[in-house]
């Protein structure tokens, strides 16, 4: 399973890539809306940072025709760009013309498998379901990961699974566990990944008798 971050913040996608570990990234207009700056201008400081990689940009408009006309300028922004287009009926009008024009796609807001079957027959690159906002409303969210995933290798489908709304570690796991392909995380998230008490405790320790023995790497 591969990792993207969730974000609009310039510095958190500098420094997730910098680790290494970032497979791409995903905006949505509420991302962009809390960091207070132009979006074209946001778009193209991670597409500096993270060169190629996908980068979902979401259309701002419910009708078919004027997703399609942004989807083609978001696309020209640079050779990552994937158009992030929401679950409705002009949205798979959308996501069909697009993907004929050879334009990747990520279709969000899915909260049912049923609209996940839709939008990769419409020829959806990517589906991304809201795992974190189903558990919101007492849904277990990772029951429709597991249920499209297992729809999607029985019917041999193209598209990708990106889990979304992830909230903590655990999502993670599941998420990969359930076959998803890629997770959508919050820097916060991978953050947490990185660290364990013990692992901290660890490093404390061993340094702390590296000062007790009085060695230093000076011979080296």
């Amino acid at each position: 399973m591969r990792i993207f971050i969730d974000s609009a913040n310039v510095e958190e996608v500098r420094q997730a890539f910098e680790l290494g570990v970032i497979s791409g990234i995903t905006t949505n207009p509420s991302l962009i809306a809390k960091e207070g700056r132009d979006f074209v201008g946001t778009i193209r400081e991670m597409i500096a940072i993270v060169g190629d990689l996908p980068l979902s940009a979401e259309v701002v408009s419910l009708q078919a025709e004027e997703m399609v006309e942004q989807g083609k300028k978001l696309a020209a922004l640079g050779e990552g760009i994937v158009v992030k287009i929401p679950m409705t009926e002009e949205g798979l009008k959308a996501t069909n013309r697009l993907a004929k024009e050879g334009i990747k796609t990520n279709v969000t807001l899915i909260f049912s498998s049923p609209q996940a079957i839709l939008a990769a027959r419409a020829g959806a690159t990517y589906v991304s379901p809201f795992i974190g906002r189903l558990d919101d409303i007492n849904q277990i969210g990772m029951n429709l990961i597991q249920e499209v995933s297992q729809i999607f290798q029985v019917h041999e489908l193209p598209t990708q699974i990106i889990s979304a709304s992830i909230r903590h570690t655990a999502h993670v796991i599941e998420a990969a566990s359930l076959g998803a392909h890629i997770a959508t995380l919050p820097f916060k998230v991978i953050q947490q990944m990185v660290r364990h008490p013990l692992t901290d405790a660890g490093i404390k320790k061993f340094m702390d008798d590296w000062d007790k023995a009085g060695s230093n790497l000076g011979s080296i």
